[in-house]
């Protein structure tokens, strides 16, 4: 095993439109009695602990951990709920390459994304997905996104009892945030224009490589095994 693919989730493995900020409206009524406006808040990119950062400036929320509970809490039900009551995107060419990661000995693969664990598995498990990763890098792991690659790299080696190399290791996500935090850790990184960017906004940052999505599966693999 000498591969590792590391996949975020909102806007690279699947779109929940408008479901996020649904489910925080709600969970800010219900956790904490505001009635909110977050359409303004940009959460591309960022992960959950930092979300809450952006409600608790923005509508003056106390920052202690019971405060976080309760909204966390509420979000989740609401989350649930949400993904089931509105039409929603597994992108595609997603699933095909995933099963083909999964068939794979010699590739690994795993989470590295700004969910929480519990939002994550909400997720994950409504698309079908979840089984595929037993790791990840989550949002509660560190400040920013940047921070979590280390923990995914540490998490992948304590899964399959093998150290990973960065430059075999590839970030796949959909935003500038998602190249940085490859980049911090010397991985590879592949941005996919599913989420707001398109191919040219993010091969502005450097990528290893930018494709409009997952459906050209030969493609995908020539570029994965085509590090030396």
């Amino acid at each position: 095993m000498k591969t590792l693919l590391l996949w975020d989730i909102d806007g690279t493995l699947v779109t929940t439109p408008r479901a996020g900020h649904a489910s925080v409206r709600r969970a800010l009524a219900k956790s904490h009695g505001i009635d909110g406006d977050v359409e303004e808040l940009d959460f591309h990119g960022a992960t959950d602990p930092l979300i809450f950062g952006m409600l608790k400036d923005k509508f003056e929320i106390e920052d202690h951990d019971d405060a976080r509970h309760r909204f966390y809490e509420a979000y989740f039900e609401a989350l649930t709920d949400e993904l089931n009551s509105r039409p929603n995107v597994r992108h595609l060419g997603v699933l095909e390459r995933l099963e083909e990661a999964h068939a794979r000995p010699d590739v690994a693969q795993g989470l590295l994304t700004g969910n929480v664990p519990r939002g994550a598995q909400i997720k994950l498990e409504h698309y079908k997905l979840w089984h595929y990763f037993e790791f990840g890098a989550f949002g509660d792991d560190g400040a920013t996104r940047n921070d979590l690659g280390p923990h995914a790299l540490r998490r992948a080696a304590q899964a399959h009892g093998v150290e990973f190399d960065p430059a075999h290791t590839w970030v796949i996500g959909d935003t500038p945030h998602d190249i940085a935090c490859g980049q911090a850790i010397g991985a590879n990184t592949i941005a996919l224009a599913t989420g707001k960017y398109s191919v040219e906004e993010l091969a502005a940052h450097q990528p290893t490589a930018a494709l409009a999505d997952l459906q050209d599966g030969p493609g995908f693999w020539r570029l994965i095994d085509g590090v030396d």
